[in-house]
């Protein structure tokens, strides 16, 4: 029974919600079991809740280093907004090399296991060296950015960006020079390499995502949904800016929603970041496709891009989840909560994505349900839950900590969710293997001295 562990907390949250006194019994493969075994090594979570791990659908890890460092209008008399805010973003993309992907990567990655995420989607877009020539391999920096995952223990989905041009009628931009493929078939068959070179590794996935109907062409859209491999995920910035709207308008008389219908990529394993600008068409094609919809509040109010409408898309039938996106913050349960509260300002009411249940905890469990089950959906990751059979992905929470006191079993998912403050998360487990432990990770420290290092040389 040595490679059997047993997990006790006081609170277990399992089948929808949380039992006091149970525990979780975790095999040698990492994956829970259906019952506690007797000889099984205990280890006891005093004034722990345990909850599955938190499922993070859309990371770009290096936008990290520009925390802090865009929040003030550039020119004189101007205004600021998501084009300014890229064109910030750039000066990074340049100039990183690949070890200092991996170096900002690991550091955003500590932050979020740190915060009780286990699984991240990584859409990621640098490809290739400064002056826009591939790599001798061309994944060299996927690789990098997989590398600081595993290194800080996170499961993975790579999300291998297609990106073709600046633009619609738009003049190529130096400054994506490292972003830009060949060819779809290039972009293609370097992530299907990608794909074949993790295989097996049971915390690596990787997925399709071509950018934006901006980035990539209605026939780029239209190979990538025949040539897609069975399950591969498949993600695509849509619906984000007015411009992008009107721009695919002008190019194809079609709006992004109705343009991804249209080419056959619209389906269960397609998800839309952001989804904002959405019209009521738009949304019921997403629900009827049963289409993922990945919010990214903190991101999406930073740069001022909207609201999304997740209480229609929830009500046609799509699902939502939720990513930290540029890393503004790194808080899932905060994108959560900001995803109703947004919704509470523009409706003018309360509890706006509450099932109707009647009970306490229903809208809590809907939200912590898109930010581990649905997210996990999204990426094709086995994890979200702590069912018999799934991986042992898991965080807890101090029950004493002050934003959670006084919270008992039926109040304290929605405690978590509405309430907890970063500080709660203690532990963190991935395939029952503690990697955060009382609040600390093993490589806190280096990790920090190196991204210091990393941010002085870029702005000194």
């Amino acid at each position: 029974m040595s490679d059997i562990t047993v997990y006790q907390p006081d609170f277990l949250f399992t089948e929808g919600r949380f039992h006091e006194g149970r525990a979780l019994a975790v095999g040698a493969d990492g994956r829970v079991l259906d019952a506690v075994p007797e000889g099984a090594r205990v280890e006891r979570l005093a004034g722990r809740a345990l909850l599955p791990g938190l499922v993070n659908g859309h990371s770009h890890a290096f936008q990290r280093l520009i925390r802090g460092r865009t929040e003030y209008v550039a020119s004189a008399g101007g205004q600021d907004d998501f084009w300014s805010w890229r064109e910030a973003m750039y000066r990074a993309a340049e100039a990183l090399t690949p070890e200092e992907i991996h170096v900002a990567s690991r550091q955003v990655f500590l932050e979020m296991v740190l915060a009780g995420i286990t699984t991240v989607g990584e859409f990621h877009y640098l490809h290739h060296q400064p002056d826009g020539a591939p790599y001798a391999d061309r994944n060299a920096l996927a690789h990098a950015v997989i590398r600081a995952a595993t290194d800080v223990g996170l499961r993975i989905c790579l999300l291998r960006v297609g990106y073709a041009r600046a633009g619609f009628n738009v003049q190529a931009n130096p400054r994506q020079r490292r972003f830009i493929d060949a060819d779809v078939d290039t972009f293609l068959s370097t992530t299907q390499a990608l794909a074949q070179a993790v295989r097996g590794d049971a915390r690596v996935n990787v997925g399709l995502a071509p950018h934006s109907v901006r980035a990539v062409s209605r026939d780029w859209l239209t190979q990538v949904a025949r040539a897609a491999p069975a399950g591969m995920p498949i993600h695509m910035h849509v619906a984000e800016q007015p411009k992008e709207i009107e721009a695919c308008l002008a190019e194809h008389g079609r709006r992004p929603v109705e343009l991804v219908s249209d080419v056959g990529l619209l389906g269960p394993r397609f998800t839309a970041v952001h989804g904002v600008h959405l019209t009521e068409a738009e949304v019921a094609l997403l629900g009827r496709a049963e289409a993922t919809v990945c919010a990214c509040p903190s991101t999406e109010r930073n740069l001022g891009d909207g609201i999304v409408p997740a209480d229609a898309l929830v009500k046609a039938g799509a699902r939502v989840s939720f990513g930290s996106d540029s890393q503004t913050v790194v808080d899932l349960l905060d994108e959560a909560r900001q995803l109703e509260q947004h919704l509470r300002l523009v409706r003018l009411r309360r509890a706006v994505l509450d099932p109707g249940t009647g009970t306490l905890d229903g809208l809590a469990a809907r939200l912590f349900d898109m930010a581990t089950v649905q997210g996990a959906r999204s990426l094709g990751m086995g994890t979200g839950t702590l069912s018999p059979g799934s991986a042992a992905d898991f965080f807890t929470v101090d029950v004493h900590h002050p934003s959670l006191v006084g919270a008992g079993a039926a109040s304290l998912l929605p405690g978590i969710v509405f309430g907890a403050a970063g500080g709660a998360v203690r532990d963190v487990a991935v395939a029952g293997r503690l990697v955060v432990r009382d609040g600390r990770h093993p490589l806190m420290e280096e990790s920090g001295r190196s991204f210091q290092q990393l941010a002085r040389r870029l702005y000194p």
